[in-house]
């Protein structure tokens, strides 16, 4: 059974930085992408970032490229994404996410072959 665990989330001041963190078992992520992607309240779906397991490529959305970092830990089997100079326009619930597929526009969060539950993230100014 797969699973993803977002961990880190919280409450900052703008300019602070947090780190998520996301806990993976069950899957094969050499095979998939692996995402961040948030949705703040009565917004949609916004993809941040992606990481080929692969090749360690990783892409941002222009909003928070210079700003954000994607890393994968095969050991530890954890996707990560270090937020720096957050901005209140950050704040929204971050979710990771892994599909065989790479694009970088998703419509709704079940597009995604799996997803975990989500994790808190706001940015007060």
């Amino acid at each position: 059974q797969v699973q993803l665990v977002e961990h880190g989330g919280g409450s900052v001041q703008a300019g602070g930085s947090l780190k998520l963190s996301c806990a993976i078992s069950g899957l094969t992520f050499d095979h998939h992408a692996m995402y961040w992607v948030r949705q703040a309240p009565g917004k949609g779906l916004e993809w941040v970032s992606l990481i080929n397991s692969i090749t360690g490529t990783t892409v941002y959305e222009d909003s928070v490229k210079g700003r954000f970092t994607i890393s994968l830990d095969y050991a530890r089997n954890t996707l990560y994404l270090q937020m720096d100079s957050l901005q209140p326009t950050d704040t929204a619930m971050y979710y990771c996410a892994a599909d065989q597929r790479y694009r970088m526009r998703w419509d709704d969060l079940t597009d995604f072959t799996y997803r975990g539950q989500g994790t808190q993230v706001t940015v007060s100014s």
